[in-house]
């Protein structure tokens, strides 16, 4: 069989899906490579996969020539669930070959989920409704890591599984530098789990502050595990939900605690493709993420888009 693949997103991210198709469809001693639309009229593929993640992402645009074509991920199926893969496509390990040359990166990095699922079943986020309001361990790390140096992880809320502890240990004893991508539950995180965390080779980790009204709650938290760790903000980072329910003057507070108590705070625009350019929440967004500029721009007021700083 001629397999065609598509990722659809294509944000500089490897599509963890393709990367397990591609890997089954090998295993089984078909040819495996990126879908091209102009070559695909002459010797069309039997099979497209097409993979994408966010709802907001514009689909392909080009037309595919494939006798089957087969789309899937949650930027096609939400909120209606959609198909999942195959267990035997889901459990293989990933064919990260096929990203060398599109993200150099990922030659010496490892990709994966070790648990899915979260208690919180917020209503800005799709991972209870989709994976499920108790988070499961899914895997061991050796399912998607074989020694690479790095390795990031996709998990929603790891520590809300009752095998943290055992996936921490996995972690540890990796000996690689670890990325918790996700945004970790603060609100959850105890001075046991701190201590494993210590343990790890931490790139980075991220944490998340979605609701305001935790402040009194989270704050604690934020600083006992600073404090705890006396890690640098280059490794403490933390995604600030804006443009749900809160109130610009709430967001600025947000972000400017999160950098007094040494945390690198990252702002996520809820449902951004309906805020209109040129809105201050755009501007803040920019600001904010650009390290460069905010680390020399100490207020919002002061920031100017012309300049790129202050």
């Amino acid at each position: 069989m001629k397999v065609g693949l598509i990722d659809v997103d294509g944000h500089n991210f490897p599509s963890l899906p393709l990367m397990k198709i591609s890997a089954y469809h090998k295993s089984n001693g078909d040819s495996v490579e990126w879908y091209n639309p102009l070559t695909a009229w002459i010797s069309p593929p039997d099979r497209v996969y097409m993979s994408k993640v966010f709802t907001f992402t514009p689909d392909y645009q080009y037309p595919v020539n494939a006798d089957e074509i087969i789309k899937g991920g949650t930027g096609y199926s939400y909120p209606d669930g959609g198909a999942e893969l195959a267990s035997e496509i889901e459990h293989i390990y990933p064919d990260y070959s096929i990203y060398y040359e599109k993200i150099p990166a990922v030659r010496n990095t490892a990709y994966g989920f070790l648990t899915r699922g979260c208690p919180r079943g917020c209503d800005f986020c799709i991972v209870g409704a989709k994976e499920g309001k108790c988070t499961k361990k899914v895997a061991e790390l050796r399912e998607f890591w074989n020694g690479q140096k790095n390795i990031v992880l996709l998990d929603a809320n790891m520590f809300a599984c009752k095998d943290w502890r055992e996936l921490s240990v996995q972690l540890i004893d990796s000996g690689a530098w670890v990325n918790f991508s996700q945004g970790c539950d603060i609100r959850i995180m105890t001075e046991e789990k701190t201590e494993y965390i210590a343990r790890m080779k931490i790139k980075r980790i991220h944490f998340a502050w979605d609701r305001y009204e935790d402040k009194k709650e989270i704050i604690p938290q934020f600083e006992k595990f600073k404090a705890f760790t006396k890690w640098g903000k280059e490794k403490l980072g933390v995604y600030v939900l804006c443009n749900f329910n809160t109130t610009f003057e709430q967001d600025l507070e947000r972000i400017y605690m999160l950098r007094d108590m040494g945390y690198n705070p990252y702002v996520m625009l809820y449902e951004k493709e309906k805020i209109p350019r040129g809105h201050r929440l755009r501007k803040m967004q920019r600001w904010v993420n650009n390290r460069i500029i905010f680390g020399s721009c100490k207020r919002f007021e002061d920031f100017d888009e012309r300049k790129g700083h202050g």
